[in-house]
């Protein structure tokens, strides 16, 4: 089942070519249902999450959202969707979640900044190359930040992917037919142990995201580990309450069969009761 995590970069034609891997291969492209199931995760119209990942959002919308929980909810749902297989995940951080997982293949489509804004004015039927401009950076500069941020990752790092495409050079059929070719090959094959991995990680965001839910860990930040059903809690806590309603937590999200609690609570914690509200 291919798993194909791609980038979006406005005005490279990456949108054009993952439908046609998608028409070739009869793989499903995933991404609005990114945005409604976050967006009613977070209690949060759609057209928000849009604009707080697009760079859009004004000053009060990126201040009172939660961009813990915002990327907390992405992973999870990410994860999800590429353990359903024979997808296409455009953006959302998708070649940086799927990095461990062996049968994924990362994507990077790119191409020149002036044809980047050319596609912008064509698109919006403009004459205004420096409103095109501006806008490609202001994509651009919300993605940079966002991979930074959340990842401590340089966005355009060659390394973070599998595969660079200039679609300046490469034609949108060729690109398809590249990224294809390569999916097919032995590296890219799911395998038990890479579907084992990918399952692992999926189970461990569904615990993350899980004790962000509930008032009484919002806060809790340790170390989640995940195989066949079993978690593992590990880093330091502020008491012992904190410690049960974490491995509590875990215990009922599904799919999870056991917890080894192995956090440790915080020896000096009277001294930084502030960190915990």
């Amino acid at each position: 089942m291919p798993v194909i995590a791609l980038t979006q970069e406005m005005g490279s034609l990456a949108k054009d070519v993952a439908e046609r891997v998608a028409q070739i291969a009869g793989l499903a492209i995933m991404r609005n249902e990114v945005v409604d199931n976050v967006a009613e995760r977070m209690h949060l119209p759609p057209s928000l999450i849009r604009r707080v990942r697009e760079g859009k959002a004004g000053l009060v919308e990126r201040f009172t959202t939660d961009k813990q929980q915002f990327a907390l909810y992405t992973e999870e749902e990410v994860l999800h969707q590429a353990e359903r297989g024979n997808v296409i995940l455009r953006g959302w951080g998708a070649t940086r979640v799927l990095h461990a997982v062996p049968h994924v293949l990362r994507v990077r489509v790119t191409r020149s900044f002036d044809s980047r804004v050319k596609w912008v004015m064509d698109d919006l039927e403009t004459d205004n190359r420096a409103s095109a401009e501006a806008e490609v950076r202001r994509s651009d500069n919300a993605h940079a930040a966002r991979m930074h941020t959340t990842y401590g990752v340089t966005w355009g790092d060659p390394l973070l992917y599998d595969l660079v495409i200039n679609t300046d050079r490469v034609t949108v059929e060729g690109a398809a037919q590249t990224i294809l070719s390569l999916a097919a090959q032995p590296e890219f094959q799911e395998t038990p142990q890479s579907r084992a991995k990918l399952a692992g990680l999926a189970l461990a965001a569904k615990v993350r995201a899980a004790l962000k839910a509930n008032a009484s860990t919002q806060h809790t930040d340790v170390q989640i580990d995940a195989s066949e059903g079993r978690v593992v809690l590990s880093g330091i806590v502020v008491n012992e309450k904190e410690k049960v309603e974490a491995e509590r937590i875990a215990s009922t999200v599904a799919g999870v069969g056991s917890v080894d609690n192995q956090l440790h609570l915080m020896v000096i914690s009277r001294k930084f009761t502030y960190a915990k509200t």
